[in-house]
């Protein structure tokens, strides 16, 4: 049928353009705070790609919301303005008539929402803490770089080597300082130094050296001459506990819980999509031709229907984690409210016209 096709084929043109726009904004925005991330030493400037690609795969759910709700704005926008919906409605084609064209064109998204949701982004998040963990336990020692002092992960300790071999495993004129728990300081200073690891941890033995110590509780320096001295940088690994926030859990897992908590995380995955489908129907039942409004005025009120549905999304989970409302009542009420809502604004705005559907069978007369 030429209607259903013109418009899907719009559409997806449409949704394109919109998605693109919309990746650039994320990407931009998620550069800029990797970057930061990593000027703090939070995350590891080799894997910086990856580290933005996992939090770009967990913003998809909402660019893909984003960008099919304004594909469908800007399309009943254009429509409405170049008098092309007028047409439609006197050939006998209502409001209702667009809802199937729109739902064939939608539904890849949401499927893509909901594996985006429910699977991949959960995946994404935990592989984003797992690389984020490695690198916040990474040795002392691996932190230096030659000709710049560097402060162990614990804040006690500052590091210095002029000069390190390729493997990385000596160096030259190194300085140590060191904020020791009972609250003495001590100041490190030798010609070279190597390390090597046993089964009580990783060791810095240095050569050719001088140590000045003052205890927490005296104003005088004591110092002493070594040839050699060595001097623990980090201890033997330890057993890791697997320690995930809610938002790295699978799936499967908050479904097979009953804390509160967790119950309120999967009521924000499944929201997400349910989100999906309502916005896309709420946008074509608000979208009209608004001359006051100008070009933008539909797509400015859809976007501030979207702020205000998300906020209320993440107010939800929060209210639910701290045992306010019922996690499953909440989501109820709020998603089954705003779909009565646009089945309600569907019905009410094939009510006025009638004359549409008397023209067409006049026609058909």
């Amino acid at each position: 049928m030429l209607f259903e096709s013109s418009l899907r084929r719009e559409l997806a043109r449409s949704f394109g353009a919109a998605l693109v726009v919309m990746l650039t904004v994320v990407l931009t925005m998620l550069l800029v705070r990797t970057l930061g991330q990593a000027s703090r030493g939070e995350v590891d400037p080799q894997a910086l790609l990856l580290f933005l690609t996992l939090a770009v795969t967990g913003q998809l759910p909402i660019v893909l919301t984003v960008a099919l709700m304004a594909a469908v704005v800007g399309t009943l926008s254009r429509l409405y303005r170049d008098s092309e919906m007028v047409i439609w409605h006197t050939a006998g084609l209502g409001l209702t008539r667009f809802v199937a064209p729109v739902l064939r064109l939608a539904w890849p998204v949401w499927l893509a929402v909901a594996v985006l949701a429910l699977l991949v982004g959960p995946w994404a998040r935990q592989q984003s803490d797992e690389l984020r963990q490695r690198y916040e336990q990474r040795d002392d020692l691996q932190r230096i770089a030659p000709g710049q002092f560097q402060e162990s992960a614990n804040g006690r300790r500052v590091l210095f080597v002029d000069r390190d071999t390729q493997a990385g495993h000596s160096g030259r004129q190194i300085f140590i300082a060191d904020h020791e728990p009972d609250g003495a300081y001590s100041i490190v200073t030798a010609r070279a130094g190597e390390l090597h690891a046993d089964d009580r941890g990783t060791h810095l033995t240095l050569h050719d050296g001088q140590r000045w110590r003052r205890s927490a509780d005296a104003q005088v320096w004591e110092g002493a001459a070594f040839e050699r001295y060595t001097v623990r940088v980090a201890d033997a690994p330890a057993a890791t506990v697997e320690l995930r926030r809610r938002s790295a859990m699978p799936t499967w897992m908050l479904w097979s819980s009953r804390d509160a908590a967790l119950q309120s995380e999967l009521a924000w995955r499944m929201g997400l999509v349910v989100c999906a489908v309502n916005l896309v129907l709420l946008a074509l039942a608000a979208t009209s031709a608004q001359p006051r409004l100008g070009r933008s005025g539909n797509l400015l009120f859809m976007l501030l229907a979207f702020v205000v549905y998300y906020n209320l999304l993440g107010a939800g989970q929060d209210w639910a984690t701290r045992g306010r409302v019922s996690v499953w009542g909440y989501f109820a009420a709020l998603h089954g409210g705003v779909a009565l809502l646009t089945l309600a604004w569907l019905a009410w705005r094939e009510l006025p016209h009638p004359r549409w559907r008397r023209a067409a069978v006049e026609a058909q007369a």
